[in-house]
Formats: C-alpha cells, sequence, structure tokens
C-alpha cells in the first residue's frame, strides 16, 4: 500500500479556490483502480494550509493515475502551482495494515 500525505500552504484568500480547482481531480482519482482514498480539505486551524491524504492499493496503480489522469494526473496546474506557496508531502511505502 502507498500512502501519499502531507500539507501544502496557499494564501489564505486562495484557499477555497484552489480546492475547487482540485475537485475534478479527487473525483476521477476516487474512481480510479486501486485507489482507497484521495482527500484534499482546507484544514480547520490554519486558514492558509490544504492537508493531502491519499491512500493506493500499490504503486502501479498510482502510477497508473499519475501518467493517464486528469491533465495526465501529473500535479497542479500552473495556475495553482502559482498559488502554492509551500508544500510538504510525503510518499510512505506500507507493509502491513491492521486495526488500531
Amino acid at each position: 500500500m502507498i500512502i501519499i500525505a502531507g500539507t501544502l500552504r496557499t494564501e489564505p484568500a486562495d484557499r477555497d479556490s484552489y480546492l475547487a480547482a482540485c475537485q475534478p481531480v479527487v473525483t476521477a482519482a476516487r474512481s480510479a483502480p486501486g485507489c482507497l482514498d484521495f482527500s484534499l480539505s482546507a484544514d480547520l486551524v490554519e486558514s492558509d494550509r490544504i492537508n493531502v491524504y491519499e491512500r493506493w492499493e500499490s504503486e502501479a496503480e498510482l502510477l497508473t493515475f499519475r501518467d493517464q489522469g486528469p491533465a495526465d494526473g501529473s500535479g497542479p496546474s500552473d495556475e495553482q502551482l502559482a498559488q502554492i506557496r509551500d508544500a510538504q508531502v510525503w510518499r510512505f511505502e506500507v507493509s502491513s495494515v491492521g486495526p488500531p
């Protein structure tokens, strides 16, 4: 299992428009083979923070989505990139999963 998680930072005034522009990608990801979860969300405390969370069955399915997804799945558009002030997003490889 692969998890992509972290944060993006935008100007507080840009956060809602950034997230609205991401809706088609979130919708496409959630229907992609191997996607277990995909979420971009406004943080409840910090007005400039966007939380990133993706969970994929395998690296192959993640890469297929990124290669064939909307806008080739490669990431934010140039306009969205201009809105991101900072990004701290990491890829995690999970070897086992179970209840807490």
